[in-house]
């Protein structure tokens, strides 16, 4: 199992971090979670054609986690010309509704597929890389998932539970993969979670929101709907995580100072190995974990 942090930021923009996206690669498929504004070219930088992404899972749809579905659909669909399957895209409600807004009839794309799958030029294109007339638009395999939902692949499982975050407004996930190369866990963006906490239990790694530093919160509410660097250590160390992978950075915690001060109070809280996430990062999640402590 191989992982690839390839957006690492928060919705403020900055050239360093995408938004949020993690690909994970295993078992012989690409599986990618999330997928925010400017991943999908953090995708092509890492050498990751966007034809070999073969599971797509959403958190949840905060612009800085989803933002890029068009891009990686569009892009994937064009490319492959119409010899790879469909994309399977999974998530909370209504990606069904946001799926069908986006590629449906009369969706914001579909002038541009009217005229790629019937416009001559744009079907001599299509021809011309492999593909055979007629010409289908994309029509990615959605499929809504909820609190205890399951997905089961090709040697692979993912097991989904919902986080307290932004509801009613929206629902948000949490997700774990499975499969005989290791175990990986994301939280999305959440609050204080016991159900995380049982879905995380003795995983690899465990990807976690790392929005702000405990103690500066601007209100009370914010305790119960996103992390602190010591709400990441508390999760990981109750659910017994080989290695913690912090995210979802802000300039705050990713400041000259605060950002050792941050792996300083995690480490002292949570024995595993500490990751702080940066664009681009490759983690083999089981040589990541000392097999003794140092």
């Amino acid at each position: 199992m191989k992982l690839t942090l390839l957006g690492t930021g928060t919705p403020a923009p900055t050239s360093h971090r995408a938004g949020s996206s993690y690909l994970v690669e295993a078992v012989g498929e690409r599986f990618l979670f999330d997928c925010g504004p400017g991943s999908h070219m953090r995708m092509l930088q890492a050498g990751i054609a966007v034809t070999s992404i073969t599971q797509l899972f959403l958190t949840h749809y905060h612009y800085d986690h989803f933002t890029d579905l068009p891009h990686l659909v569009l892009r994937r669909w064009d490319q492959g010309a119409g010899k790879i399957p469909e994309l399977p895209v999974y998530g909370p409600t209504p990606i069904k509704r946001i799926v069908a807004s986006l590629f449906g009839r009369d969706g914001v794309f579909w002038c541009d597929l009217e005229a790629r799958t019937k416009n001559i030029p744009s079907l001599g294109l299509y021809k011309a890389r492999g593909g055979r007339l007629p010409r289908r638009k994309p029509r990615p395999v959605v499929r809504e998932l909820k609190h205890g939902s399951a997905v089961n692949g090709n040697r692979w499982t993912v097991r989904a539970v919902e986080t307290p975050h932004s509801q009613p407004q929206l629902r948000s996930l949490a997700y774990r993969l499975d499969c005989a190369e290791g175990s990986f866990v994301y939280s999305g963006d959440t609050g204080p979670c016991k159900p995380l906490v049982d879905l995380a239990r003795g995983a690899d790694v465990m990807v976690h929101m790392c929005h702000y530093v405990k103690g500066t919160e601007f209100n009370p509410e914010m305790l119960n709907c996103c992390s602190s660097h010591k709400l990441a250590a508390e999760h990981a160390k109750a659910a017994a995580v080989k290695t913690l992978v912090l995210t979802h950075i802000t300039d705050q915690v990713g400041s000259d100072g605060v950002r050792e001060r941050v792996i300083r109070d995690v480490s002292e809280m949570f024995g595993g190995t500490v990751i702080f996430g940066e664009d681009l990062k490759e983690i083999s999640p089981k040589a990541a974990a000392p097999s003794k402590p140092l």
